[in-house]
Formats: C-alpha cells, sequence, structure tokens
C-alpha cells in the first residue's frame, strides 16, 4: 500500500509530519510518499533510523498557508504539496493522500482535481467522534460551510456507508444536528432539511442536540460545516480548558492528589478516547479519491494514526463501495 503526505502541511510542518511517518512505516506495513520541499524533507529525515525503500519523497516547490486563499492552491500555487499530491491520486500505485494543511485548500484541490463522485454535489468531512458506547460519523465538519439540504441527504448516505464498511456497523442510524429533538424546531433550512431525512434516509431516527451528540443517540449525525466546525473548536477548547482548571485545582488539595493518583488509569483511557491524535485524521467523503485531513496542530502521534486511518480506508474499498452505491 502506498500513502501520499503532505510534508508541508500544519503548524508544525514538516517535522512533525516526518517524525509521524517514520513512526508508521516501524509499525504498519506501508509505504509512504512525502510531498515538499525536497530539501526541508531529507534534512527532517536525517535526524531518523528507517527502512530507507519505504518513503520517497516527490518535490513540490511551494507551500500553502493556514491563511491562504484556498483557491489560490489551483490558481496560483499549482506545484504546491497539496495540489502536487492530489493529483497523485490520479495516477495508479497511490492510494490516498493526508494533508494537515489549509482545509479550505485541500478541499478546493481535491474538488478540482479529483472531481466529484457521480450522484454527489458537494463533499464533507466526516469526523470520527467518541460516543459513551463505541463511536459515530459527524459530518460536515468544514467542507461545505453553507450547504443545500439535498447535501445533508447525501453527507448521511455517504456516513452511512463509512460506518458499515470502514467502522463495521451492520446498519447504521442517522440524525440531524439541531436546537431541539422536536421535528419542528430549528430555522427554515432545518425544517426542510428534516423533512427531506424523514422521506427518503433509512434509518433517521429525528434531531440530536448538541448535548446529546456523544451519548450514542445514532451512529451518523449530519451537519452543515459551519455548525459542525464551532463543534469541534468549541469540545477541543473546553478539554484544554478543563484540563488546565483540573490540574490547577488538584494540586491545591493533598487529598484531591491522591484521588487524581488513584484514577490515573480511569483519567489516562478517558483522555485516550476523547484525543483527536488517536484518530488521526477526517476522511473528505465525496470525491473520487481517498483523502484525509488531519489536525492542524497534529503531533507525530497523529500523523501516525491519520495513515493507520487511511490504510483501513483503502483495505475497506470505500471508494468503490461509495461509487457504487445508489446515492441520487
Amino acid at each position: 500500500m502506498r500513502i501520499v503526505v503532505d510534508a508541508m502541511g500544519g503548524d508544525h510542518a514538516p517535522g512533525n509530519v516526518v517524525a509521524g511517518v517514520v513512526a508508521a512505516i516501524k509499525e504498519f506495513p506501508v509505504t509512504i510518499i512525502l510531498v515538499g520541499i525536497e530539501d526541508r524533507i531529507k534534512a527532517e529525515l536525517s535526524k531518523y533510523s528507517y527502512p530507507k525503500d519505504r518513503i520517497e519523497i516527490i518535490h513540490a516547490s511551494k507551500v500553502v498557508d493556514m491563511d491562504d486563499n484556498p483557491l489560490d492552491v489551483i490558481r496560483k500555487k499549482k506545484d504546491c504539496s497539496i495540489s502536487v499530491g492530489v493529483n497523485l491520486l490520479k495516477q495508479p500505485g497511490y492510494d490516498a493522500f493526508i494533508s494537515a494543511g489549509n482545509t479550505g485548500g485541500l478541499v478546493a484541490a481535491a474538488t478540482f482535481y479529483l472531481r466529484m463522485i457521480e450522484g454527489i454535489d458537494r463533499p464533507g468531512i466526516g469526523l470520527v467522534i467518541p460516543q459513551v458506547n463505541g463511536v459515530a460519523c459527524l459530518i460536515d465538519v468544514g467542507a461545505n460551510a453553507e450547504p443545500k439540504p439535498e447535501h445533508l441527504l447525501q453527507y448521511g448516505r455517504m456516513a452511512r456507508i463509512y460506518m458499515q464498511s470502514v467502522i463495521g456497523v451492520a446498519d447504521p442510524t442517522v440524525g440531524l444536528v439541531n436546537i431541539g429533538e422536536e421535528e419542528g424546531k430549528g430555522s427554515g433550512f432545518e425544517k426542510q432539511a428534516y423533512q427531506l431525512l424523514q422521506e427518503k434516509m433509512p434509518r433517521f431516527i429525528g434531531n440530536v442536540e448538541p448535548n446529546k451528540l456523544f451519548m450514542g443517540k445514532a451512529d451518523c449525525i449530519v451537519c452543515t460545516g459551519f455548525v459542525g466546525n464551532v463543534i469541534i473548536k468549541l469540545i477541543e477548547g473546553f478539554m484544554e480548558s478543563t484540563g488546565v482548571v483540573l490540574k490547577r485545582e488538584v494540586k491545591k488539595k493533598p487529598f484531591a492528589i491522591l484521588g487524581a493518583f488513584l484514577m490515573r488509569g480511569a483519567l489516562k483511557a478517558v483522555q485516550k478516547k476523547v484525543d483527536y491524535s488517536e484518530y488521526g485524521g477526517a476522511p473528505l467523503l465525496g470525491v473520487n479519491g481517498i483523502v484525509m485531513k488531519s489536525h492542524g496542530r497534529s503531533s507525530p502521534k497523529a500523523i501516525k494514526n491519520a495513515i493507520r486511518a487511511a490504510m483501513r480506508e483503502v483495505e475497506h474499498n470505500i471508494l468503490d463501495k461509495m461509487r457504487s452505491a445508489v446515492v441520487g
């Protein structure tokens, strides 16, 4: 299996990316193609001992910054690591592409160069989120901020295929993020989306309030990219601030320190379940290629696990299943 990785994508590239790639090839049966500025990649690789035949480098002269206009990826920076990496998927011998870079740029490049799967109008980023029992797929979390109701129907169908094929849920349920469980809640958009999902979506269970996202009410949860992105950033900020406050309060009380010591196993298990680096990346569903978006602040561990997640999609033949499904 050959996975293409954007060496220049993310806040700590290429250092964290290269470290994660080296860890991945030591653990997984995979060959990695690093795309980016060759000299910088080689400088990072020189820090490690690794099987040289398992990492290849393809030079890309430009880098997409996080604040760049997404359309610059296909207009002004055609030789950037994102565009070069995405285009490799059009050739035989390249199975998936991973980037922790500019989300808008990645979506633009994947949509423009790979085109959409027949029956899908807009791509959606599907994030695997933890639940009290298992996981769910939250889609969209940032690809399409202003979708139409029919796009949410397509997201639900793609999420069901993903949960069935990759996660192993036999008959996934689908819910719609809304401010209340009642059918009439939300704006006109949510009401239209609800009606469409109710009519055409198998196993639609209705609205899911944000405070129930992690309670296991639905296996697939659809929303606009704007709402989904707000949700994940709010959760991320809450978890970080809670960790800071918890550590500060524990240090104030000796018995709390003892309690934290006794609970360290349980606390580590909880931390692992909610840690984004454990999941590695979020699949960009709907395009004609396996594309994975990693967090901009991805650690080497997150990059390694993104490679594992991409390999799982390839192994389960997710792209052909998406193409062959009736998604019109």
